[in-house]
């Protein structure tokens, strides 16, 4: 659970303590504590469906990350973050937004911001998101400092996996699949209403994709596994990308295979060579030539052996 005895428990950290404890995940973050009272915070790791999260609760007045701390840290993530208990405001990218319970906001580790609390004792709880992964997975990239709603349906449901995330039941869940369940479900909260955003992201990753494709088709161990690793997206966002465009990325690599060894047939016809056609089937990336040859017919109408077009 977000919020148990367990956590409330916890020893208590004074500042230092608790700016270390972000530390050690390499978070930059400086609280700035309340003049009518000393610093008092929690905070505790934990996995949540694969992913790194933070229980945290503190009085500080405010929390601040200036563009220095992203300088010097690194990170790149979004972060997530659930308000468990009190009220907040996030400001970011010039937006300002304000949480309360089973809110979530999205928040964009290289930029800075500003975490106001409105209550003397509020609890959050921060799940860490890789960038890449994300915007992959998502198909365009999210802007920090976005509100999603508790109160709708989503929301709730977002709210609730991770919050149940430690449940015996919701352990009995594939890992991996749980994180698209969390990918999806942030997708639904945070799309921008405007498709044209996404459609650039996808088009450009599209783009990606296919000049690794063309760096690596020749070699016969080379396939979509191989390409949605060289992307840094899953094997689902990597057939999204060629779905909507009818094709498939395997069709596409035997596509290029196959015009390839067309221009080679071609150059062997002209200059007389004499290369054997196997050869010119495995260099173009095929490594049963029973294969190639069927799918060399299926393409032009006719064997590799009789092949004399025009260069393709």
């Amino acid at each position: 659970m977000l919020a148990d005895d367990e956590f409330l428990s916890s020893p208590e950290l004074d500042l230092d303590g608790w700016r270390d404890a972000l530390l050690l995940r390499s978070w930059l973050y400086t609280p700035v504590a309340r003049e009518s009272q000393p610093f008092i915070g929690r905070a505790r790791a934990r996995s949540v469906c694969g992913f790194f999260g933070v229980d945290l609760r503190c009085n500080a007045l405010r929390v601040e990350r200036t563009q220095r701390d992203t300088r010097r840290d690194g990170v790149d993530h979004f972060f997530a973050l659930f308000q468990v208990a009190g009220a907040s405001t996030i400001v970011q990218n010039d937006r300002a937004v304000q949480l309360i319970v089973g809110d979530v906001a999205l928040i964009d580790s290289t930029r800075p911001g500003t975490h106001i609390s409105e209550s003397s004792h509020g609890q959050w709880f921060s799940l860490q998101l890789p960038r890449r992964s994300l915007v992959s997975y998502l198909g365009f990239d999210p802007q920090g400092g976005i509100l999603g709603r508790g109160r709708t349906v989503v929301g709730r449901a977002l709210f609730d996996l991770v919050r149940n995330a430690d449940a015996a039941d919701a352990l009995a869940f594939s890992e991996p699949y749980m994180q698209l369940a969390v990918y999806d479900l942030i997708g639904a909260l945070f799309a921008p209403s405007d498709p044209a955003g996404v459609s650039l992201h996808a088009d450009k990753l599209f783009k990606r994709v296919c000049d690794l494709i063309k760096d690596g088709y020749t070699n016969p161990e080379f396939g979509p596994r191989e390409v949605a690793a060289g992307a840094g997206i899953s094997l689902r966002s990597l057939q999204k990308l060629f779905t909507v465009r009818n094709s498939t990325c395997s069709d596409f690599i035997y596509s290029l295979r196959l015009d390839h060894a067309a221009r080679l047939l071609h150059r062997r016809d002209l200059l007389r060579t004499g290369q054997l056609v196997g050869e010119i089937a495995y260099v173009c990336g095929f490594r049963d030539y029973t294969n190639f040859a069927r799918k060399f017919r299926q393409r032009f109408g006719h064997s590799p052996s009789s092949h004399k077009g025009d260069l393709v």
